[in-house]
């Protein structure tokens, strides 16, 4: 039987927790969780971040969507996002950075 493995916590490198914790607080609607603090800013089972470490930690997070996606992507460059000049995806996804550059994706249910 293979073995049941449940995402709970993402956490990303960045200069400054609080302010990307309120960027995906706002991208997302996850609150913030109430020990948070300068050095590390965490949302209920969703991207958390920390102060960077020396050795640096880089992943990429997908986030399903409803509704149009050139409306959520909109929403998150209004928000502080980028947009990479590639898009691999075409009309399926939208490839997007965080404010401090982290790549997430936007994905049409």
């Amino acid at each position: 039987m293979p073995m049941h493995m449940q995402l709970v916590a993402i956490t990303l490198d960045c200069p400054d927790p609080l302010v990307l914790a309120a960027f995906y607080e706002q991208a997302t609607g996850l609150e913030l969780h109430p020990k948070s603090d300068a050095d590390f800013a965490g949302r209920g089972c969703g991207p958390s971040a920390r102060t960077a470490s020396e050795v640096p930690q880089q992943l990429h997070i997908c986030f399903k969507i409803e509704g149009d996606l050139e409306e959520a992507e909109a929403r998150l460059l209004k928000l502080g996002a980028g947009k990479p000049d590639h898009q691999p995806h075409g009309d399926k996804a939208r490839v997007l950075t965080d404010p401090v550059g982290h790549p997430f994706c936007i994905i049409r249910r």
